[in-house]
């Protein structure tokens, strides 16, 4: 498809139809990606919680709140409803930092860490079934792309 740069029409259009399949694919990992850890009790923002808790370098002393909502660019009263239902699940605790009893860590339970490994052959799965259409370059391409939308609409929130 031939597409003038300097067409604002076609610019505009062009990103509409982008922004809409955004929103779509959204709403469907939201959903697919629920029903691949259903098993486990868990929901997609369950499991980008988890999986940020289960990186090296959270594993050992965890992350604030403010770190986590930074990190999986949520707002508070989101994550603390997740952060709700993992601590009663028994999958994170919230540990209060020596010197500051008001800063809390939170970090994967044992039993966190070891649902997390559960985990990991169905979201393995998912992704696989997810991408199957997609070449490893195209999905690096796609991540590329995603990341500079994701750095640009940010720049836009700091607003």
């Amino acid at each position: 498809m031939d597409i003038p740069e300097d067409d604002p029409a076609a610019r505009f259009d062009i990103a509409n139809r982008l922004f809409l399949r955004l929103y779509q694919a959204s709403n469907l990992l939201h959903k697919t990606g629920t029903r691949a850890v259903s098993r486990y009790g868990a929901t997609t923002q369950q499991w980008a919680v988890l999986g940020a808790l289960s990186r090296p370098a959270a594993r050992e002393h965890g992350m604030t709140v403010k770190q986590l909502i930074s990190f999986l660019m949520v707002s508070r009263q989101n994550l603390t409803a997740v952060l709700d239902r993992l601590e009663t699940a028994g999958l994170v605790e919230r540990a209060r930092i020596a010197g500051d009893g008001r800063l809390r860590h939170i970090k994967l339970s044992p039993q966190g860490a070891e649902t997390w490994a559960a985990m990991q052959d169905e979201i393995r799965a998912y992704y696989a079934e997810a991408l199957a259409g997609f070449s490893t370059a195209e999905g690096l391409v796609l991540f590329q792309l995603l990341d500079r939308l994701r750095g640009s609409l940010s720049a836009i929130d700091k607003e």
